[in-house]
């Protein structure tokens, strides 16, 4: 489509290929998903399941760091004190179909970014169409660089943390199937779309929303954010808090970063 077309055409086709545009993507996401819905076993056996197992990578490099420095550590038992069920009867087959959608979306997601270019890349001028080759890479990257450290980090400590939580020796931990799955779910796509920081900071300077000096004035209330968020989700120990926050905040110091160079180019 060159500029001249996206000029003449009128509101309602612009929506007409915006529509096109996201039904792709839907399909895209669909396909993938059936795909995945096939592969059960091991989406849910290795993938959902695997962070409930004490074999898991994350458990064991944590109980090894743990053993090395002297510290004692749930990290190295044998076995969750919880088990996880079905009480509904459509239980399993809903978990089964919105998890494949989900890993469908996840899947599909620099497709589904590429379809969101093409719409809006007619309209940009042809330096600002070079200088953004990268987008397609850089944020899918960047998200599934943030899905891994949900499933590897954020989704572990909290298993590890709310799945053995206690308020009385009474009360024994029976999770629902669609409770367990909603916390992996949530950690991998929150800490994908958060990975986005810096995607996000980048426009928002180049509109001028935000600058490097509030974000370099904020940055304390940010932090402050950061460790609440860190201590919510993980385990009440100092070093679960640490892995999960040093992440978000270098993520913070790159955008402040990006938003001075942008700052920059627009002052020339």
């Amino acid at each position: 489509m060159n500029d001249n077309k996206v000029d003449s055409m009128s509101f309602l086709e612009h929506l007409e290929e915006l529509r096109w545009h996201i039904l792709r993507s839907i399909f895209a996401i669909i396909i993938t998903g059936i795909v995945c819905f096939v592969m059960k076993d091991f989406i849910f056996d290795t993938i959902i399941f695997g962070p409930k197992n004490m074999s898991f990578p994350t458990y064991r490099f944590l109980c090894e760091a743990a053993t090395f420095i002297g510290v004692e550590t749930n990290f190295c038992g044998t076995e969750f004190p919880f088990i996880i069920q079905n009480r509904t009867m459509g239980g399993q087959f809903s978990a089964h179909i919105w998890t494949s959608i989900i890993a469908g979306f996840i899947i599909s997601f620099p497709y589904v970014l590429y379809e969101l270019w093409k719409f809006i890349s007619p309209g940009l001028l042809e330096n600002e169409k070079s200088k953004s080759k990268g987008f397609i890479f850089i944020c899918s990257l960047l998200f599934f660089l943030g899905v891994i450290f949900g499933y590897y980090v954020v989704a572990p400590l909290s298993i590890n943390f709310l799945g053995g939580y206690q308020v009385s020796d009474q009360i024994m931990n029976e999770i629902d199937i669609s409770s367990y799955i909603a916390l992996v779910r949530s950690a991998c796509l929150a800490c994908g779309i958060m990975f986005e920081l810096p995607i996000i900071i980048f426009f928002l300077s180049r509109i001028g929303v935000v600058t490097p000096t509030s974000l370099i004035k904020y940055r304390k209330y940010a932090l402050l954010i950061v460790l609440t968020f860190a201590a919510i989700i993980t385990p009440p120990d100092i070093a679960s808090q640490i892995i999960v926050a040093i992440p978000v905040m270098i993520l913070y110091q790159i955008s402040i970063f990006i938003s001075k160079l942008v700052l920059k180019k627009q002052n020339k």
